[in-house]
């Protein structure tokens, strides 16, 4: 990090591992996996009907009961959806998607990354489909499982401002390219309170970054690198591309992975609650250059921001 010393726990090329694939679950809301033909129906009772086609065949989701998101607490559960996959037949024993009445306003919202398709409901609220890769395997290595190539299909509902994912570039010990900054949503962090030791959220406030690296020592065009969650109770994140041996890919701990170096990189994140996904993305910084006093100057700048927004969270902060 230039002229300070970012502490890191075993190192970042260790520490980025702590957070292996899968970091949360549920995302804005995952509806289903790999479909096509999507289309989204608002009633006027707040009940949304989700069509979509997969595997060759019409399916029919209904989904009601959440908006936007509550600030992260220990004892409430967060905002979640309830879905009926049966198209009405298991709460009626009828197909009631046939005689379903909804509407689909022309959407007038904030610009989403990753739209499949959004509505603006009866009562002015906004409903949302996005679609991505999120279970693609660090490193850029090639997918090996069934699923790790799935294009989810994520649900969101809400009124009012989305979240806001804040990302910030510099240097790690003057070698390494550098990302972090915070989640928030309505001015505060968002964060979990449980994850197990491989950095699966294991309740409904955690939320995942996945970040991707365009023309890199991994090959052409985006791959995934690393996936992480967010810092309780800061909401920070912080990550550094070094080599690394990832224990989450096959041949661990023979196959050392490159840096991840780009020329650009891409952020995605889960939103909280039902709120919709977010994404960033920009250009890698020049190679840092110690005798430029503008590198340095701006890594010490750069430096003390992060200091204050992770506050007294050791993890990101930065030695002097």
């Amino acid at each position: 990090m230039g002229v300070s010393v970012r502490v890191f726990i075993l190192g970042v090329a260790v520490a980025s591992f702590a957070f292996a694939l899968g970091v949360d679950a549920r995302a804005s809301q995952l509806v289903d996996r790999n479909a096509s033909a999507v289309r989204l129906t608002i009633r006027r009772d707040g009940v949304a009907l989700l069509s979509y086609r997969k595997h060759g065949r019409a399916r029919h989701v209904f989904a009601w009961g959440a908006v936007n998101a509550r600030e992260p607490n220990p004892v409430i559960p967060q905002v979640h959806f309830r879905f009926d996959y049966t198209g009405g037949w298991a709460h009626t024993g009828r197909q009631l998607w046939r005689s379903f009445r909804g509407l689909c306003l022309p959407y007038d919202g904030p610009k989403l990354a990753w739209l499949v398709t959004a509505c603006k409901a009866p009562d002015g609220s906004y409903w949302a489909v996005q679609s991505w890769q999120r279970s693609l395997p660090h490193r850029g290595h090639a997918p090996w499982r069934p699923g790790q190539k799935a294009w989810e299909l994520h649900l969101s509902h809400w009124t009012g401002p989305l979240a806001r994912l804040e990302v910030h570039r510099d240097w790690a010990f003057g070698e390494a390219d550098d990302l972090f900054g915070r989640l928030t949503y309505r001015g505060g962090p968002v964060h979990g309170f449980h994850s197990s030791h491989n950095g699966v959220a294991l309740d409904g406030y955690g939320r995942g970054l996945y970040i991707d690296t365009y023309d890199s020592p991994y090959g052409r065009g985006w791959k995934r690198d690393t996936s992480l969650l967010t810092r309780s109770p800061s909401g920070v994140f912080c990550y550094s591309f070094w080599p690394t041996r990832d224990p989450s890919l096959p041949g661990y701990p023979n196959d050392l992975r490159p840096a991840g170096r780009g020329k650009r990189y891409r952020i995605t994140v889960s939103g909280p609650g039902v709120t919709p996904d977010l994404r960033w993305e920009g250009a890698a910084l020049h190679h840092y250059d110690p005798k430029n006093p503008r590198d340095v100057a701006y890594e010490r700048s750069m430096n003390a921001l992060l200091d204050q927004l992770a506050g007294s969270d050791p993890f990101c902060k930065t030695q002097h």
